[in-house]
């Protein structure tokens, strides 16, 4: 069911019209690629306080309140991008081995934050302004790190794959 939906798409004048578009595609592309770099970079900013590498001066919740509203809007921005992407490339993407292994690494890259916001980040007023932040911190932004890090890699990847 999940292959037909993606041929669907793939056949649809929208997937259709973005791919065999001159100008389009490439735009949609670029957009992507800025837009994860302004979301991975603010992660990436966020990450190095918790492991205690830059701001170090910086309380925790302050770095966060600055950088999360840039992280939101990378992201969102980000995901419709990804999301015309696919939709252009539907079924090729289905059965590409890299595209795969990017969503999984999408979905656990997702849950980081998430655990790590409804966890340790609790308690941050008692850790805020410590250089040294609480290991489970600095594990999550080493696991924050490295998963963006193979996500982009998977991403560049998927050309490499395509049938």
């Amino acid at each position: 069911m999940l292959e037909h939906f993606c041929q669907w798409l793939y056949d649809s004048a929208i997937g259709t019209g973005i791919r065999e578009s001159i100008w389009v595609f490439p735009i949609i592309e670029t957009v992507h690629v800025l837009t994860i770099t302004l979301l991975v970079g603010t992660v990436a900013i966020f990450d190095l306080r918790l492991l205690g590498v830059v701001l170090k001066n910086e309380p925790v919740s302050r770095v966060a309140s600055q950088i999360l509203p840039l992280t939101w809007a990378g992201f969102a921005v980000m995901f419709v991008s990804g999301f015309l992407l696919f939709w252009s490339e539907a079924a090729k993407s289905y059965a590409n081995p890299a595209f795969r292994i990017k969503l999984l690494l999408l979905a656990l890259v997702g849950l980081n934050p998430l655990i790590f916001h409804f966890t340790i980040f609790q308690s941050v007023s008692e850790w805020n302004g410590r250089v040294v932040t609480p290991l489970r911190a600095r594990l999550a932004a080493a696991s924050s790190l490295t998963l963006w890090a193979c996500i982009i890699c998977a991403g560049r990847a998927i050309a490499y794959f395509q049938k």
